[in-house]
């Protein structure tokens, strides 16, 4: 038993150097703006991780509602972003408008924003609350990189809850995987 006491000694002085030395300050991590085929979370089974692989938001197919994305555009200022099935990185289209969003809010120093993570009508109501949670906090961290102030805005997620169409089947989900931006006065 005297032989354990310096074993134990040492680990717990170990234990705290790691405490002490790994608590230092670190940067901050870049927004998820990264890999845009990074999963929100590591799927388990091989078939749903190639079905996630393969399903993604066709910007391109959207390109017949245009109307409405310019209607939404002029009525709020602000534009939506999509996000790919089970991801809440942001894609390089995401991104722009993101950009454009920001200099909005940058020459209107007042407005205040809340933005709503939304998702398909897929998976588990937990889980897609935690979704549309992340992609409200990737659009958030990437309009603080752009210079907006913090505590101009705001981060709540729908989930599954608010569909902008209610339809089924892979163009009504892409459409529904979105950050939304309501402005707050």
């Amino acid at each position: 038993m005297k032989n354990s006491l310096p074993v134990w000694k040492f680990a717990l002085a170990l234990l705290a150097a790691a405490l002490l030395f790994g608590c230092a300050n670190k940067p901050k991590p870049a927004p998820a703006v990264a890999d845009d085929n990074a999963p929100a979370e590591k799927v388990a089974a091989a078939d749903k991780t190639a079905a996630v692989e393969t399903t993604g938001f066709d910007e391109a197919a959207s390109a017949d509602r245009q109307p409405a994305a310019v209607e939404q555009s002029a009525r709020a200022k602000l534009a939506r972003i999509h996000f790919a099935f089970d991801r809440f990185t942001l894609s390089m289209a995401a991104r722009d408008t993101l950009a454009a969003n920001a200099a909005y809010l940058q020459t209107n120093p007042g407005v205040k924003v809340d933005i709503e993570g939304h998702c398909d009508e897929r998976g588990a109501d937990e889980y897609n609350l935690a979704l549309g949670q992340r992609r409200a906090r990737a659009a958030r961290d990437y309009l603080v990189s752009l210079g907006v102030s913090p505590e101009r805005l705001e981060t709540v997620s729908y989930g599954e809850e608010k569909p902008l169409d209610p339809a089924a089947g892979e163009k009504s989900w892409a459409e529904n995987r979105r950050a939304e931006f309501t402005e707050v006065r």
